[in-house]
Parts: C-alpha cells; structure tokens; sequence
C-alpha cells in the first residue's frame, strides 16, 4: 500500500496546476505576437517603393553630398552625376559667421591672414581648408601643386567673408583668388577618382567632365557678382 501511495503521489506532484498552464500559454500568445510584428517591419523594411501619381518614385541619395561631380565613389561607380554642396555659402547664409576658404599650396599668405582673421572674429568662425588625401589616387609628394591646380581651375576658389565689413558699410566678402585660368580636366584628371571613370567610360566621363566644368563658371560667377555688390549706406 505504501508503494501505492508514493506512486501516486508521484503522478499528482508531476501534473501542472491550473495558474502555471495559464502563465505558459499567457507567454506563448506574446512571443507568437511579437515574432508577427518583427515579420510585419521586416517585411515593410524591404518593401519596394510603390509609384505615386504614375510616377516613379525618387531615387535614394547614394553618395556624399560633398562629393564632387564626376568622382567616382564607393556609391557612384559610375560617377557621381550631382554638383557638390557649397558648405561656404551655406555658412555666409547665415550672415553672422566668418568664413573662409582655404589652400596653403596656392596662397600660404592668404591662409593666415584667414586663420589670424577668423581668430580675432568676436563671433563663430568656419575655414574651410583644402586637403589632399591619399584616397583620392593622388601621389602625396605632388599634394601641394595639386592644391595649387585646384585653385588655377576654379574648383577651389580663396575668399575671405568678415560679417564685421558689412557693418562698416564695406562688402563682407573678398576673392582672394583669379578667375579661373586652366581647364578643370587639368585639375582633376591627376587623381584616381576622376580619371579611372575615364579610362572605362569615356563617353560618359566626357559628359560630367562638361557639366562640372560649367558648375565651375557658374560658381565663380556667383562669387564675383557677390564680392562687386555694394554696402555702402545712404
């Protein structure tokens, strides 16, 4: 008998109660809950973009917006179609911010004058300094006289743009620099970057080659218009 009893106590102890199968089935109506959801943004995630109006949808940024036009980057293999943001003039925008853009290979005088400038502004200051860079395909030994090549084109134009000036009734904004006096492809061409989209697609390397050289003039003729406007008062 006492065989018996053990035994069946035994059966009795091992069977669940009532509150434990609850709390279990409780846990498997959440995981099955949330397992739907991580499928449901999964799911959204590769979703593909629908068309809207009949049109297709935009295309996604795929490279840095400080890239320049016709570089070949890690997202534009095939070079990169869109200009370059101009982080000078979003700056001057703000009127307030003294601004400066920089190249010590083509003007090491013009340099410091901006750094001892920009020091002494009672206020933020941003200089913008060119900076050659292994990862561009350029043989570092010739850093300086590409800097220089930069600003003989146009893509690097030297300026100064000290908010204090226009307090005085003077134009806050000084070209340091020429107009441009070499072809860009002189410039950019000694790089990598560049002249490898050439080697593979002449045709299309062509064709940035042209619109970066437009937004070349474009600038500088932005920037010139700009440093000829007149802030004397009345």
């Amino acid at each position: 008998m006492a065989s018996t009893k053990k035994k069946a106590g035994a059966r009795e102890s091992s069977a669940p109660s009532p509150g434990k199968t609850r709390g279990v089935k409780k846990a498997s109506v959440v995981a099955t809950k949330k397992a739907a959801t991580t499928k449901k943004a999964a799911a959204a995630a590769t979703k593909k973009p629908t068309a809207v109006g009949g049109k297709p949808p935009a295309p996604r940024a795929a490279t840095k917006k400080a890239t320049p036009r016709a570089a070949v980057a890690k997202f534009a293999s095939g070079g990169k179609p869109t200009g370059k943001k101009d982080l000078g003039m979003i700056a001057m925008s703000y009127g307030n911010i003294y601004v400066a853009q920089v190249a010590m290979g083509a003007s090491d005088n013009q340099t410091v004058k901006a750094l001892l400038e920009a020091e002494a502004y009672p206020g933020p200051s941003l200089v913008i300094a060119y900076s050659h860079c292994i990862q561009q395909g350029l043989n570092l030994l010739y850093g300086l006289n590409q800097q220089k090549l930069a600003v003989d084109s146009g893509a690097w134009p030297l300026y100064r743009y000290n908010p204090a000036q226009a307090a005085e009734g003077k134009n806050p904004l000084t070209l340091d620099s020429k107009a441009p006096k070499i072809p860009l492809k002189d410039y950019i061409y000694n790089e990598t970057r560049f002249s490898s989209l050439a080697q593979r697609d002449e045709p299309r390397a062509e064709m940035l080659l042209k619109l970066a050289q437009e937004d070349v003039l474009a600038r500088w003729k932005q920037y010139e218009q700009m440093a000829a406007m007149s802030f004397a008062r009345d």
